[in-house]
């Protein structure tokens, strides 16, 4: 076994290195030389060893072997890194008579791609023995007696498919007295053969002769093969066919259709008669022309009666022969070239492919290894090999018939998912023929692209008092990846709202995007919820986007209307007085009521449902206020009660009713007596000095205590205007935000001030303590009799005092008036005492 190493040179990619780059290097071209006829599974060379390279580089590169023949004469145990025998090689077989004979075959590795090719030389051993066609078939001659000395009849070449020294080297004619062998050496090495008279025949001793010819190779050991030679003795034909040519040339082009003539030979003999006709025939020299050609043996004309194929044969030699009646023959060579057409397209072989690649790999990354062979010759074998389409891809050469795939643009995955290529390889013959593969490249998904929302903002709406768990809406996100990066995960960002989290009062499914509130809303206390919706796909690192949603609550009619004015009271009686001079549409007092509703839930509508006298009153359907319908007369009743409706404009509508009692009198007495009439208990409290003493102390504290913060409050005013007065900056007047100026023609004031003060024991006794207002209010209770009036001086609050002084001395003093009385035990006399008295209360 020999083994040659050619050094190569190294192809190194001059691209910048990535991770996923492919470098593709020839190290060594290997030559291994091998007798044939080995068994299955002989060794042929350690590849691993001669190669340098590690076992465990041959497994990780999944190391295999590639060949363009049908036949896998040699296979790589990876694990071992040897080559061996796979298929028993027969060098006859594989080559023929061409020497050397050898087969090649590449080597390929992976991560990273690694290309050897290996050469593998057949050696010949000495296994064929020379063989004549037709050997149990004698070569027979008819000789004429007449013959002279010297002339020669071609015998039939034996074949030896050995090469060599082992090929054939020799003939021997059997001994006999009449013909000797002579052997010519052609050009090409093959030798013809002649059997030559060199004694006269003579018909009357041998009619017949015998003889053997042998043909021996020169192997060891030595093999022959041999045949036998028939001669039978004719009457005297002493010329034989001579041809015009002793060599025809001529070609064919190939695929040339049956029954096509190639070429006519012509032989003449100067014999006369019988012995001048001439039959042709041919006889094979080299190759299967036997089954190619055929001769018009009348006319020496040859034809085609075979399929003509240049990629297998290159030529044709077959010998014509001139055969006259006589029995002599004369021989002349004719030599086929065949002229190659573009028959065959080229063939594309896939060596390596990677089926996938990230969209992220660079450009210039190798997509694919292939190898592309013509069997056309010359300019019909030349071809040109490109991609099909507008694809980010392009071939490049790497070896001899190898090319590589690679890409020559960034590749996106959300533009195009995978790609379909086409691989088209032309040759320039005429016509031109191609052949084409195809491969299905996927582009692997990297997480480049963020979730995005079709809105930055999202706008929806709750009626409030909903349901726990009611889904509000529905966001949603698209993210351009695929597969888990594309995966969208919904999260609510931890925001507060009216200091509590978000989470509790919305939540968010996480897959579905779907926002649910937690807890039935209100809108008197909520009106809106913004929360943020964050977007994040699961990719490595993940990306993410927001986006806003708020949540507009909706009203609905759920409170009904609230009466802030007149204030209902459970013991006591309010009651409206209305002089008896009263004119039409005298104001008398006012009906207000709120809705804590929005919108046309909170318009509130006014409706008189019962009065006393319906005639005299009515009530402003928009404002609720009650006047006079027409003027007050002396037959009015003195005690008037209007019941009033409060109405809201929601669906169903909600309402409140308030009593208002109205007293039709010009002085107070006159109310007394009416408003009074109730029943007492009998039982007697003899503490009711204890409870009256301690209710005027509480009383005068709480006094004190407000006259303090208003004198404090009105001399900080005081200075902060004196301050304001001392500088440049102009005065504006200032004006509460309730300040109203009645002009005394109602009975309700703009600020509403009500204020009821009554003992532990009200129904026994009582006392009453009236707040100052722009007008009159009578504060009665059942259980009493006695009534508290007090008037105080107005002041318009804009009015500025000078010093604070001025302003003790406006409230230095105040009086306090009370009236109570004492029932006896006596049922027969309610009324047995009477006491009255004034308190003085003066600032000092």
């Amino acid at each position: 076994m020999i083994l040659q190493f050619f050094i190569s040179r190294m192809d190194y990619s001059k691209r910048r290195r990535h991770p996923s780059d492919v470098k593709i290097s020839i190290l060594l071209y290997i030559r291994y030389s091998v007798p044939e006829e080995m068994k299955k599974g002989s060794v042929i060379g350690n590849v691993a060893q001669d190669l340098g390279l590690d076992l465990r580089r041959l497994r990780a590169g999944r190391a295999r072997i590639v060949t363009r023949e049908n036949v896998h004469y040699a296979e790589l145990k990876a694990d071992k890194g040897i080559l061996v025998v796979n298929e028993q090689i027969d060098r006859e077989q594989l080559c023929g008579d061409v020497t050397p004979c050898s087969f090649s075959f590449e080597m390929i590795l992976e991560n990273p791609m690694e290309l050897h090719r290996i050469t593998v030389e057949v050696l010949d051993i000495n296994d064929h023995a020379p063989a004549f066609p037709n050997k149990e078939k004698p070569i027979s001659f008819e000789v004429s007696e007449s013959a002279a000395v010297g002339v020669q009849f071609p015998l039939q070449s034996a074949e030896d498919l050995d090469v060599g020294q082992n090929g054939l080297q020799n003939y021997v004619l059997s001994p006999n007295d009449n013909f000797i062998l002579k052997q010519n050496t052609n050009p090409d090495g093959s030798k013809n053969i002649e059997m030559v008279l060199q004694k006269p025949l003579d018909r009357e001793q041998h009619q017949h002769l015998t003889l053997k010819l042998i043909a021996v190779d020169g192997g060891t050991p030595q093999r022959s093969g041999t045949v036998n030679i028939d001669v039978t003795v004719l009457d005297a034909n002493d010329n034989i066919p001579v041809f015009s040519q002793s060599v025809y040339k001529t070609s064919v082009v190939e695929n040339t259709a049956k029954g096509t003539s190639v070429i006519t030979v012509n032989a003449t003999d100067a014999d006369s008669g019988s012995n001048a006709v001439i039959t042709y025939s041919l006889s094979k020299i080299k190759g299967s022309t036997t089954d190619i050609f055929s001769i018009d043996k009348n006319h020496g004309t040859i034809f085609v009666t075979g399929a003509i194929d240049y990629e297998k044969d290159k030529r044709y030699e077959v010998r014509a022969e001139a055969k006259d009646q006589g029995g002599l023959i004369g021989t002349s060579k004719v030599i086929i070239d065949v002229v190659d057409v573009n028959d065959n397209a080229p063939v594309i072989n896939v060596m390596s492919f990677s089926s996938s690649v990230s969209e992220d790999a660079p450009v210039g990354t190798t997509i694919a290894i292939f190898n592309i062979k013509d069997f056309d010759s010359e300019t019909n074998g030349q071809f040109r090999c490109f991609v099909d389409g507008k694809l980010p891809f392009k071939i490049e050469s790497s070896l001899t018939d190898y090319y590589n795939l690679i890409s020559n643009h960034q590749l996106d995955r959300e533009s195009i998912a995978e790609y379909n290529i086409t691989i088209t390889a032309t040759d320039i013959g005429s016509p031109p023929l191609s052949s084409s593969t195809q491969l299905n490249l996927k582009i692997s998904d990297i997480n480049d692209n963020v979730p995005v929302f079709k809105k930055s903002s999202y706008f929806a709406q709750i009626t409030e008092n909903n349901p726990t768990g009611l889904s509000i809406f529905s966001v949603k996100a698209h993210d351009s990846d695929w597969g888990q990066n594309a995966r969208i995960t919904y999260l609510l960002e931890d925001t507060r709202m009216n200091g509590s989290p978000i989470s509790t009062y919305v939540s968010l499914n996480s897959e579905t995007g779907v926002v649910s509130a937690v807890r039935s809303l209100d809108y008197e206390q909520i009106k809106q919820l913004e929360l943020v919706v964050k977007a994040q796909d699961g990719g490595s690192p993940p990306l993410s986007s927001n986006t806003t949603v708020i949540i507009k609550v909706q009203d609905q009619n759920d409170n009904p209307p609230q009466v802030l004015y007149p204030v209902q009271t459970a013991g006591s009686v309010v009651a409206e007085m209305v002089p008896r001079s009263a004119d039409v549409g005298y104001l008398v007092t006012k009906v207000v009521a709120v809705d804590v509703d929005s919108g046309q839930n909170a318009w509130l509508s006014y409706k008189l449902q019962k009065a006393t006298d319906r005639a005299l009153f009515e009530v402003g359907s928009q404002n609720g206020e009650i006047r006079t319908v027409r003027q007050v007369t002396e037959k009015d009743l003195l005690k008037q009660r209007l019941t009033v409706i409060v109405e809201d404009n929601g669906q169903p509508s909600r309402s409140a009713t308030v009593i208002v009692n109205v007293a039709v009198a010009d002085s107070f007495p006159e109310v007394l007596s009416e408003f009074s009439d109730f029943p007492h208990d009998k039982d007697y409290n003899d503490n009711l000095t204890f409870y009256l003493v301690l209710a005027l102390a509480v009383v005068s504290f709480l006094f004190i205590t407000c006259l303090v913060v208003i004198i404090s409050v009105k001399i900080y005013r005081w200075r902060q205007s004196r301050i304001l007065y001392h500088s440049s900056l102009p005065v504006i007047p200032y004006y509460p935000p309730r300040y109203s100026d009645t002009l005394g023609t109602g009975t309700l004031p703009h600020t509403y001030n009500y204020e009821v003060c009554r003992t532990t024991d009200s129904r026994k006794s009582d006392c009453k303590f009236g707040r100052a207002g722009s007008q009159n209010v009578l504060i009665m209770d059942p259980s009493s009799t006695g009534t508290m009036q007090r008037m105080q001086s107005e002041k318009s609050i804009l009015d500025e005092p000078d010093s604070p002084l001025e302003v003790s001395k406006q409230l230095a003093s105040f009086t306090v008036a009370f009236v109570f009385e004492q029932p006896s035990r006596n049922s027969s006399a309610p009324w047995t005492a009477k006491y009255s008295g004034i308190f003085h209360f003066k600032v000092i």
